[in-house]
């Protein structure tokens, strides 16, 4: 069984085993001193390392976590499966702050009327947390991901013409993706950028944070020691803003 990669590629995936399971880990060569795990909210598990630190040292720090590791994606797990109550479906967390579910797809004119065609959100939902809810939880989750989309699409142009008047630097396309392990991707042969989706839910500054992180890359493909000189530069509060993307 093939559980190494080449020692040059900056990311690339490992493998945990454990109750009967194959668990997939992303592990990325960071500008860090120890070798950083950590579960994200949907169940998929990151771990970042220094850059020197080889493939076979990644996979033994892994192995000796991987109870710990199968525990933690077991219970994420267990989280995203569990029926959500009607309350709980009630509001949704837009540029950072909690907001009325309906008030928000209604601002963004989403229409969300089922079969019934209820006049409202609030009339989906049946009164009282052990009522199940007339909204599934993957009607729901389609509903914010459509939302999430949608403010991105409104705040993007904004956010790009200012960061790259500032850079003087322009990528050659921008498009936004549902992606489950990155905030942002580029490609620096062709210039085009990828920015997710789901960062509508937080603070306005992660999403400028991410758009110049991109726009560095056209400029410094690694994430060395330039990289984040210019991060700084261009971005101050960058690890303000990472410290907010870590904690989901």
């Amino acid at each position: 069984m093939k559980r190494t990669a080449a020692l040059s590629t900056s990311t690339f995936t490992l493998y945990v085993d454990g109750a009967g399971q194959r668990i997939p880990v992303t592990v990325t060569r960071k500008r860090v001193r120890n070798l950083n795990l950590r579960v994200r909210g949907d169940g998929s598990v990151a771990m970042s390392i220094p850059a020197r630190t080889s493939v076979a040292t990644a996979q033994e720090f892994l192995d000796r976590k991987s109870a710990w590791i199968v525990e933690r994606v077991r219970r994420r797990r267990e989280v995203i499966s569990a029926p959500l109550h009607p309350e709980e479906l009630e509001t949704v967390m837009l540029w950072g702050a909690p907001v009325p579910t309906e008030r928000a797809l209604d601002d963004a004119g989403i229409h969300h009327g089922a079969a019934a065609r209820p006049s409202t959100f609030r009339a989906m939902l049946q009164d009282g947390p052990s009522v199940p809810a007339r909204m599934s939880p993957d009607e729901y989750g389609r509903l914010v991901d459509k939302l999430y989309r949608r403010e991105i699409e409104r705040a993007l142009p904004e956010v790009v013409e200012r960061v790259e008047a500032t850079m003087g630097v322009h990528a050659s396309s921008w498009s936004i993706r549902s992606m489950k392990t990155r905030w942002g991707s580029c490609t620096p042969a062709t210039r085009a950028i990828r920015i997710n989706a789901r960062l509508a839910a937080y603070p306005p500054l992660c999403l400028e944070m991410v758009v110049t992180h991109e726009l560095v890359h056209l400029i410094e493909p690694s994430h060395n020691a330039r990289f984040h000189a210019l991060l700084d530069t261009y971005c101050p509060r960058n690890r303000e803003a990472s410290a907010l993307l870590r904690r989901s």
